[in-house]
C-alpha cells in the first residue's frame, strides 16, 4: 500500500488490537497491525499518516514490559496511545504512572474537559469502556488533561505541539458510545487523512502482493473448503495469477444443502481455475462411526482432510505455494493471537501446509474480519449468494450433530437448516441476523404424529447478531417466524419431532455448539 495513506497500529498484546484496525478501516483509512518492537526506521519507511499504540496486559513498570524508541515521539507523526499505549507514552516522556486506588473495568462515565480536537463533537459526559489497574498520575511536560473519571484523574491527555494524544479508555470497542467519533477525530483532525481507502483498494494491493510473491511462473495450491473465506481467497489469487492456481475441493459430505454443486459451478465457470473435486464422503462417515466426542470428531475430520488432500496434491506434482482462507478470528480461537487460549482446534491455522511439506504460505485474509471478507468478495465480483452465505465451520455439519455422525443425521440437519435459512431470507432478516443454523441436539423425546406415538429428535435453532464474531448476542427473532420454522421442520423433516431456541450469548457459549 505504498501509495495509500495508512495508519500503523503497534501491537502490545492487547485483546482489542485488531478491533482498532477494524475501526480505522471502517473510517475508510487503511491500517496495518505491526509488532511493537518493529525498528523505528522500518516504521517510518512505510510513511504512516499516524501511529496508534495499542493496549496490553503488561504494567509499564515490569522489567520485561514492552518499550518503544522514544524517538518515535519526535518523528513528527501523530500518535494516539490507548490504555497501555497512554501509560507508556506518559512514562517515556517524563510523566508518572501509578497503580490506581480502584481498578476500573467495564463501562465508566468519562467527563470531557473540552469538546474540541480529539474530543470534538463528543458529549460532555460519555460512557466509555475501561480495563486497567495502572493509570497516569501526572502528565508529561507539554501535555494537558482533557478528560477524567471519578477514579482516574487523567482519562485523556494531549500535546497539540507534538500531535500526541492518549486515552485510558478503549474507543475501539462498541461499549464506548462515541469511540468511533474519537478515532475519526484522530484520523482526520490530527493525521489529515482523506478517508478514500476501500475494499477495492485492498483487493488491488493484495493482488499485486500475490503477483510479486508468486512471480511470473510460480504455482499455488489452494485448499478450497467451499466456505466464504477460501472462496474469496480463490477469486483473489485467480485475479493475480490466473490458471496457475489449482483448487482442490475435498467434499466430506458434511456441507449444507446445494453448496457442493454451487462451489463447483462458481470455480468452473465464473472463475475457471484448475478445479479438482474429491468426493470422500464415504471415508469421512466411516471414520466418524461411533465417535461422539467433539474434539475427536474435529481431529478425525482434520486428519482425513489432510490425507485426502495430500493424495490429490501428490497426483498434481510439485506446487510452489500453499494458500488458505485464514481470517483473524481463526487466529484468535486457535490460540495464535497474543494471550489467546485455544478455543477450538478445527481452524486452518498453520497445520495443513506443514503436513504437505510446504514452507511458502499465502494467507491474504489473515488480518480481516468476516464482514470485511464479504465486502472483499463482492469487490472481486463473486456472486452475492456465495459471499453473503452463512459462516460455516471447517468440520461442517459434523459439529452441528451432537453425538455420532451418520449420513442420516447429516440429512436431518441439512434439510432443517435449509428450511431455517429459507424462512429467514423470506422474512427479510437475512441482512440483520449475522449467523443462523440448526443443530441436531441428540436429544430424543416423545411426540404424537397422526395419532401415533413418536420418539424422534429435537432440533435447536441458533441465530446470533454480532459485529466481529468474537462476541455475539442471540437474535430476537419474531415469534411468527419461529412458529413457521418449527412447523415446517416437524412436518417436512423425517425424524424431527421437536424444535427449541438457543438464547445464549457468546461468551459464555460459543456460536457453534461443538
Amino acid at each position: 500500500m505504498s501509495n495509500t495513506e495508512k495508519i500503523l497500529i503497534l501491537d502490545f498484546g492487547g485483546q482489542y488490537t485488531q478491533l482498532i484496525a477494524r475501526r480505522v478501516r471502517e473510517c475508510h483509512v487503511y491500517s496495518e497491525v505491526v509488532p511493537w518492537n518493529m525498528p523505528l526506521p522500518e516504521m517510518l519507511s512505510r510513511n504512516p499518516r499516524g501511529i496508534i499504540l495499542s493496549g496490553g496486559p503488561s504494567s509499564v513498570h515490569d522489567a520485561d514490559a514492552p518499550r518503544i524508541d522514544p524517538a518515535l515521539y519526535e518523528a513528527g507523526i501523530p500518535v494516539l496511545g490507548i490504555c497501555y499505549g497512554m501509560q507508556l507514552t506518559a512514562l517515556l516522556l517524563g510523566g508518572a504512572v501509578e497503580k490506581a486506588k480502584e481498578r476500573e473495568y467495564g463501562r465508566v462515565t468519562v467527563r470531557m474537559k473540552e469538546q474540541t480536537g480529539l474530543l470534538g463533537g463528543m458529549q460532555r459526559s460519555s460512557s466509555c469502556w475501561m480495563s486497567h489497574t495502572w493509570q497516569v498520575s501526572a502528565c508529561p511536560p507539554g501535555f494537558r488533561i482533557i478528560a477524567e473519571t471519578d477514579n482516574c484523574p487523567v482519562a485523556a491527555m494531549v500535546s497539540d505541539e507534538k500531535k500526541i494524544c492518549c486515552v485510558q479508555f478503549h474507543p475501539e470497542v462498541t461499549h464506548t458510545e462515541e469511540g468511533t467519533m474519537l478515532i475519526r477525530n484522530f484520523l482526520f483532525r490530527f493525521c489529515g487523512c482523506s478517508g478514500d481507502w476501500t475494499m477495492s483498494a485492498f483487493a488491488e494491493n493484495a493482488i499485486r502482493q500475490i503477483r510479486e510473491t508468486v512471480g511470473d511462473t510460480g504455482t499455488v495450491l489452494l485448499a478450497l473448503s467451499g466456505g466464504v473465506d477460501s472462496s474469496v481467497v480463490a477469486a483473489l489469487i485467480y485475479k493475480a495469477i490466473g490458471k496457475r492456481l489449482t483448487c482442490v475441493f475435498v467434499d466430506h459430505g458434511l456441507l449444507r444443502k446445494g453448496e457442493s454443486d454451487q462451489v463447483c459451478h462458481v470455480f468452473s465457470h465464473l472463475f475457471p481455475v484448475r478445479f479438482i473435486r474429491s468426493d470422500a464422503s464415504e471415508r469421512f462417515f466411516a471414520d466418524l462411526k461411533g465417535v461422539t466426542d467433539p474434539e475427536e470428531k474435529r481431529h478425525i475430520i482434520g486428519r482425513d482432510f489432510i490425507e485426502v488432500f495430500r493424495a490429490e496434491a501428490i497426483k498434481l506434482g510439485k506446487m510452489d505455494y500453499f494458500a488458505q482462507g485464514t481470517i483473524y478470528p481463526d487466529v484468535i480461537e486457535s490460540g495464535q493471537g497474543t494471550n489467546a487460549a485455544v478455543i477450538k482446534s478445527h481452524h486452518n491455522v498453520g497445520g495443513l501446509p506443514r503436513e504437505l511439506g510446504f514452507t511458502e504460505l499465502i494467507e491474504p485474509l489473515r488480518m480481516l474480519f468476516k464482514d470485511e471478507v464479504r465486502a472483499l468478495g463482492e469487490a472481486l465480483g463473486l456472486p452475492r449468494e456465495l459471499v453473503r452465505r452463512q459462516p460455516f465451520p471447517g468440520p461442517g455439519l459434523a459439529i452441528r450433530i451432537i453425538g455420532e455422525v451418520t449420513p442420516e443425521k447429516a440429512e436431518i440437519v441439512r434439510e432443517s437448516d435449509a428450511i431455517f435459512r429459507e424462512e429467514i431470507a423470506a422474512s427479510g432478516l437475512d441482512r440483520h441476523v449475522n449467523q443462523y443454523f440448526t443443530v441436531l441436539t441428540g436429544i430424543q423425546s416423545v411426540g404424537v404424529m397422526g395419532d401415533e406415538r413418536t420418539y424422534d429428535y429435537t432440533i435447536a435453532l441458533r441465530a446470533v447478531t454480532t459485529d466481529d464474531f468474537m462476541t455475539a448476542d442471540w437474535a430476537r427473532l419474531p415469534y411468527d417466524l419461529i412458529a413457521r420454522v418449527s412447523s415446517r421442520i416437524v412436518n417436512e423433516v423425517p425424524h424431527a419431532s421437536r424444535v427449541v431456541l438457543d438464547v445464549t450469548t457468546k461468551p459464555p457459549a460459543s456460536i457453534e455448539w461443538e
